[in-house]
């Protein structure tokens, strides 16, 4: 089946450049993320993870 489809995907002119892209795109977000983790607010975070323990008497409406 690979081959079947490497066969056909030879024969594209211009392919090369989506493996970059993706490439590209994935990096580039977890350059972002990576920033975002090391740059958001302590009480930003510590607010975020107590979500997931509050209960519903707990939740402020």
């Amino acid at each position: 089946m690979l081959k079947f489809v490497k066969g056909h995907m030879e024969n594209i002119e211009g392919i090369a450049i989506y493996p970059m892209i993706s490439l590209l795109i994935f990096f580039i977000f977890f350059i972002i993320l990576f920033w975002w983790v090391f740059t958001a607010k302590k009480e930003h975070i510590e607010e975020v993870s107590s979500i997931p323990l509050e209960t519903d008497k707990d939740i402020k409406l």
